[in-house]
């Protein structure tokens, strides 16, 4: 709901470490495998039960997210593979969190919730993947009219980047509560399909 605005804020505020990732030689790649790596770990620590850690990892990966397409940008090596592979880690680990924490709780109720939020993951991108990609081909998506760096831009709903970094925050830091978390998203997630369903109705017809 507030990621562009919020990444042009970030974008000015990392711009002097990311000059000096350039000047060091330092490719956007390494920042994207670390960020898998910590994503992978943040899962793994939070099936062990270690959800503080987990937490530790899964901020850094966002860091090293939040760096890589920036260091492409200013070094001139920004690619649509990049941008491709830099979603594909940030959706592996967008799906190990819930799962290590519901694995560490290994009980049903948590399980299921767990399933059902997960479920509504594969909803979510389908309806701004493939929505964005034909908004793009009609010459109407974000990312054409807009002119942003960024390799293909999501229709604007509830639930985006910041607001799941802060749920998964909470889910890491409270995990005593996690079926409630989870249904929470599950719920926030349902209205974003829904809002960017009213979206495509308006502007593919």
């Amino acid at each position: 709901m507030i990621d562009q605005k919020l990444r042009e804020a970030k974008d000015r505020a990392i711009d002097p470490v990311v000059r000096g990732l350039v000047a060091l030689r330092v490719g956007a790649g390494w920042f994207t495998a670390a960020g898998l790596i910590t994503s992978l770990a943040a899962g793994a620590l939070a099936w062990r039960g270690l959800t503080w850690w987990a937490l530790v990892a899964f901020l850094a990966g966002r860091v090293f997210d939040s760096v890589d397409g920036a260091v492409a940008r200013r070094a001139g090596t920004a690619s649509d593979l990049g941008g491709y592979l830099d979603q594909l880690a940030d959706t592996i680990g967008y799906a190990l969190v819930p799962l290590g924490l519901a694995a560490g709780a290994g009980t049903s109720e948590v399980w299921a919730a767990c399933a059902v939020l997960v479920a509504s993951f594969y909803v979510n991108i389908v309806s701004w993947a493939y929505l964005s990609a034909l908004a793009e081909k009609r010459g109407a998506g974000v990312a054409t009219v807009q002119g942003t760096a960024t390799s293909i831009v999501m229709p604007t709903g509830l639930v985006e980047g910041a607001e799941t970094v802060v749920l998964y925050i909470a889910m890491l830091a409270l995990p005593r509560w996690l079926p409630g978390w989870f249904w929470l998203m599950t719920a926030l997630v349902a209205v974003t399909v829904v809002q960017r369903v009213a979206w495509a109705v308006r502007r593919l017809r």
